[in-house]
């Protein structure tokens, strides 16, 4: 263990509630410290076994400088009594708030708080705090997750992951080392009371969340939250934020900055963290700080599609370009979440130019560094009726070396329902090289991460009234500022955990096309795949499928479905438990379709077995 200025001691305790549920929670303490703020970290990702190895590292370093870290399972979770409902849902805002105040009242507690979280659970600490103010003095969010459509678009490289992901965590049992015999009849409550959010999550519209306290928001370039947090900067006078080369999650390198962040909020230490540049972002090779959001050191550069940006495309006589993509464009978007694996980047994107209507620059001249969300403005020519759904426009921006490879920088989706269309391409930063050509293409499908439209109509576009707007950030604008330098924590030793990956693993990304079929098919497995054997004897074994498929020319074939088994297992007590889920998804001119099943096991006997399905209609594409 490293010298940290505090011993610490780790206690496990259950958090009463007003309606008598207990929920799970595990204590970081440290040993002679007077009364003072305390961490709390709230999420229904099961603290004694799915985030064992994180929580070992992160909340002993905070115990280590002071502060009470404090994890807790939110209800119907891990060993948290009750039966769970929807992740950032009133139920479970309104449990953290009792959570909160319980927290303040200890006698080791000064009655402030500071609030962490981490993909969903760091949006509910943004929402949680709004509920609390008068309690929790900061925020760090990591990530932040936001809804299930982009630009109106309803997801579909993530929607169906998460829903499964979260029936299956939902529906693991309590852990009989934590709770006894008690258990069975805990489990079996929490079967049946499970009601995926299907209806909730496909009609949904685009989420908003409020930011009441300081916040410090994490993310990684290429995570999908970078455009929310960059909004949230906007926004928020007290705000700062960190976007680096990272993956999904809260990087460790970011902790030292937590730790001022805690200190200045709730002790009133003079740590210098307002004296931070509002944004430190990583931008190609180098850290960079901008002192303001929106920067002054970033300005807008038009670039007209019929000027500056040109397209091999010849207009009709009416000028319009017409855009019609085959309906496997987008097979080369990369990861939707990117966890740091080779196949979450996006690969040369030459095949998917060829499916979309590119508009190409001269070679720059010089470098051109962006920092923000580049912008298209577009007018179009939609093949509207009453009854039919809006317009799918695609809109991705890559950079083009001499060679001719194609590299994505960012990427947009919009509905669009009327001829004059403006797309928020997703936030980014990179430096795209002198020689190098900035490529516009645009398609009318983008799957899988979206759904396609109903119709396969496609869309004009007249180059002479539509433009592409770049935030390009001053070729000087570090001149003279202070380099943005990052400390490196001193952790504890990771957890012992012995992982055991399959004998015969599958591929990260597998594509294949059946040409007689005039079939597309993609199938995905993720990194944490394969048996985790904790120092405590517990054995969690996980292994997750995602496939998707659609005809080239056939846009309502568009399938995709998840395939989830977690085994649960103690060998020396004879405990033994699996959760088998699978979600679908499909549509038709006017509804998604989907079917949720979840089956049960214990000692490989069947003891719960489920179906729901869903029929939503389809008011947007």
């Amino acid at each position: 263990m490293p010298s940290y200025p505090f011993h610490t001691t780790r206690e496990d305790l259950r958090i009463p509630l007003p309606d008598g549920t207990r929920l799970a929670a595990r204590l970081w303490r440290p040993v002679g410290a007077e009364p003072g703020p305390a961490l709390l970290e709230y999420s229904g990702d099961r603290l004694t076994d799915r985030t064992a190895a994180e929580d070992a590292r992160r909340h002993p370093w905070y115990a280590g400088h002071g502060y009470t870290a404090v994890r807790v399972d939110t209800r119907g979770h891990g060993n948290s009594e009750g039966t769970p409902g929807e992740p950032g849902g009133d139920q479970e805002l309104a449990d953290g708030a009792e959570v909160a105040a319980w927290l303040a009242l200890r006698p080791w507690c000064n009655g402030r708080l500071g609030l962490l979280g981490v993909g969903t659970a760091g949006t509910t600490a943004l929402r949680l705090a709004a509920r609390t103010p008068d309690t929790v003095g900061a925020v760090v969010t990591a990530c932040p997750e936001g809804g299930h459509r982009l630009g109106g678009a309803l997801l579909a490289a993530d929607l169906h992951t998460r829903l499964t992901a979260l029936v299956a965590d939902a529906a693991l049992p309590p852990d009989p080392r934590h709770v006894g015999d008690a258990w069975r009849a805990a489990w079996l409550a929490r079967l049946e009371s499970l009601r995926p959010p299907v209806d909730d999550w496909l009609t949904a519209g685009e989420s908003t969340v409020p930011v009441s306290v300081p916040a410090l928001a994490v993310a990684g370039w290429g995570d999908p939250s970078c455009s929310f947090v960059l909004r949230l900067l906007a926004e928020s006078p007290t705000a700062r934020a960190l976007i680096g080369p990272w993956p999904h999650g809260l990087p460790e390198a970011a902790l030292p900055d937590t730790l001022r962040w805690w200190d200045h909020w709730l002790r009133g230490v003079d740590t210098g963290a307002l004296k931070e540049p509002a944004l430190r972002s990583w931008l190609s090779t180098r850290w960079t700080g901008d002192e303001a959001w929106p920067s002054p050191d970033v300005r807008e550069i038009h670039y007209g599609l019929d000027g500056p940006l040109r397209t091999a495309g010849t207009a009709a006589h009416d000028r319009y370009v017409q855009v019609r993509s085959p309906q496997h464009t987008g097979l080369n978007a990369g990861g939707y979440v990117p966890h740091g694996r080779p196949a979450d980047r996006p690969p040369d994107q030459r095949e998917e130019d060829g499916r979309s209507v590119c508009f190409d620059s001269q070679p720059l001249p010089e470098p051109v560094e962006l920092l923000g969300a580049p912008t298209v403005r577009l007018r179009l020519r939609l093949r509207l009726r009453e009854d039919t759904a809006p317009a799918q426009v695609t809109v991705r921006l890559c950079a083009v070396g001499p060679d001719g490879t194609s590299e994505l920088v960012t990427r947009g989706v919009l509905a669009a329902d009327g001829p004059d269309a403006e797309v928020e391409l997703a936030a980014c930063a990179r430096t795209v090289p002198a020689g190098h050509r900035l490529r516009l293409a645009l398609s009318s499908v983008y799957w899988p991460w979206v759904w396609p439209p109903a119709e396969d109509t496609g869309f004009g576009v007249d180059p002479s009234r539509s433009t592409l707007s770049l935030p390009v950030r001053h070729l000087a604008a570090d001149v003279g500022a202070p380099t943005v330098t990052f400390e490196d924590p001193d952790l504890p030793e990771p957890l012992d955990i012995h992982l055991t990956e399959p004998l015969t693993a599958r591929p990260e990304h597998l594509t294949v096309h059946d040409i007689g079929r005039h079939e597309w098919r993609t199938e995905l497995s993720p990194a944490d795949d394969g048996t985790r054997t904790h120092p405590d004897g517990l054995v969690r074994d996980e292994h997750t499928v995602t496939a998707y498929r659609v005809l080239t020319g056939a846009p309502l074939s568009a399938q995709a479905r998840t395939d989830r088994t977690v085994r649960l297992e103690r060998p020396d007590i004879g405990w033994d438990v699996t959760v088998q889920t699978r979600t679908q998804l499909r549509c038709d001119a006017g509804h998604f379709l989907s079917v949720v099943q979840l089956r049960a096991l214990e000692a490989g006997s069947v003891v719960f077995t489920r179906e729901w399905q869903h029929r939503v209609p389809r008011d947007r594409p």
